[in-house]
């Protein structure tokens, strides 16, 4: 499939770990690009590269207020809209403000796309979805109850864009992203992911702390294959493939005990000391699920999809950058 060039696309939470790794990419493609973001956890080093681009446009503001949507849509082809507060933790202990981001926010997007008359709106799903069902792979047509405040937000992400087409016409896809990790994700704060947090924790020769006994496992997608999901939800047109929920992942688990057991190997490559650190273990992390596969034929069937990077291959890139960036 021919990606989509030329277009004026927006992608909200730009300046974000997935987001800024779209707004280069798009440009890569000879598109125009407006960044929409709040500093609130995306970063500027993120995008500072791309602020010399003619093509590339900052906006500094809040989906939460709709004047702004109205505004950053404005002549607008497709939205690709990333901004969200992610961590379930960060949800159990601040439930409020999670919603009124990731509900109130992103039906105010939805609504400054339908009278915009925007395309086509792609927006970032979870996993956390799928909830307490235990059924391995998980197929998006088959999920459970939610098990945090966040995953409600994300479920009810989904039922909004459906509302929304089936009422209004909009166009939507959602991705359901596993577990997304590679260059550019923030290592620190109390709400950082596990991949960049325990590359950072090994490179200055401290222990990471698995949560519970490290038998938890994850499709952990490395970044590449993330944006070339949204790169084909944004290009296709069968309409088919229109108005669905899509798995974004590798289709492949590990443990938190195979990563950790990775992360040592690669980074002791730069430098010996660390394959001799000791990883230590807590307690179980409340509203984790426990394990995390998933079915990517639907992707690959109506859009395409080719993951090109496995976990370990994505850990390697992601390791080296993250060593070279220190």
């Amino acid at each position: 499939m021919e990606f989509v060039r030329g277009k004026k696309i927006l992608v909200t939470g730009g300046a974000g770990f997935i987001g800024s790794n779209l707004c280069e990419k798009l440009l890569d493609l000879d598109n125009s690009v407006v960044c929409l973001d709040n500093f609130s956890t995306g970063k500027r080093s993120n995008i500072e590269s791309l602020l010399k681009d003619s093509k590339f446009s900052l906006i500094e503001n809040d989906i939460r207020d709709i004047s702004v949507c109205h505004a950053a849509v404005s002549g607008v082809d497709i939205i690709l809209h990333q901004a969200a507060l992610g961590s379930v933790p960060r949800s159990i202990n601040d439930p409020v403000t999670t919603n009124d981001v990731n509900v109130s926010g992103f039906l105010n997007m939805l609504v400054a796309a339908k009278e915009e008359r925007v395309d086509r709106f792609i927006y970032a799903a979870s996993s956390s979805t799928y909830g307490d069902s235990e059924a391995l792979p998980k197929v998006e047509e088959k999920i459970g109850k939610p098990l945090s405040p966040y995953a409600i937000t994300k479920y009810v992400n989904e039922l909004y864009a459906d509302i929304f087409n089936k009422t209004y016409g909009l166009n939507t896809i959602g991705l359901r992203y596993f577990n997304v990790f590679g260059r550019k994700q923030d290592p620190d704060g109390g709400y950082a992911a596990v991949i960049p947090k325990f590359i950072k924790t090994l490179i200055n020769h401290e222990s990471p702390i698995i949560n519970g006994d490290g038998l938890h496992s994850r499709d952990f997608t490395y970044i590449d294959n993330v944006v070339q999901m949204n790169l084909l939800a944004l290009s296709t047109s069968d309409p088919n493939a229109l108005n669905q929920v899509y798995n974004t992942a590798y289709g492949e688990r590990n443990t938190l005990n195979d990563l950790t057991n990775w992360l040592q190997k690669y980074l002791s490559e730069y430098d010996a000391a660390i394959n001799g650190i000791e990883i230590k273990h807590g307690p179980n992390r409340q509203g984790d699920i426990p394990h995390s596969l998933a079915s990517i034929d639907k992707a690959k069937r109506l859009l395409g999809y080719d993951p090109k990077f496995d976990f370990k291959k994505g850990l390697e890139e992601t390791v080296k950058w993250f060593w070279e960036n220190r």
